[in-house]
């Protein structure tokens, strides 16, 4: 890009961000927002706190609220499963499905009837 093309291209970009904070400042709620933050400002020069000592007073303990707000679900427990097979006596205690005599089995015998040797 040559340097007239970028001079004109910040030229434009500019341009745009004038008019942009043009728009901004005849914006009633902006001048709300400035005007609260002024108010803020002096009431906590009057009082000689800072920012912080206004969060901690209004917000005392932080992280209990967000850890209160969002409370973590927990997984149930999976249950165990023993599966006996019927040919060898075998049995086989899994809590998932991911044993590999299980798979083993349901690729031997088919899954539905492995499922049959669960035992209550």
């Amino acid at each position: 890009m040559s340097r007239l093309a970028e001079y004109r291209a910040a030229e434009k970009a500019l341009q745009a961000q004038l008019a942009q904070l043009e728009a901004m400042k005849n914006d009633a709620g902006l001048k709300k927002e400035i005007e609260f933050e002024q108010k803020l400002q002096s009431l906590m020069k009057s009082y000689g706190k800072g920012l912080r000592e206004i969060v901690a007073i209004l917000d005392p303990n932080p992280s209990a609220a967000k850890h209160s707000a969002a409370p973590k679900q927990q997984r149930k427990a999976r249950v165990l499963k023993v599966y006996k097979n019927p040919h060898t006596g075998e049995l086989i205690e899994t809590k998932g499905g991911n044993h590999r005599g299980l798979k083993a089995w349901k690729e031997q015998y088919g899954a539905a009837t492995v499922e049959s040797w669960l035992r209550t």
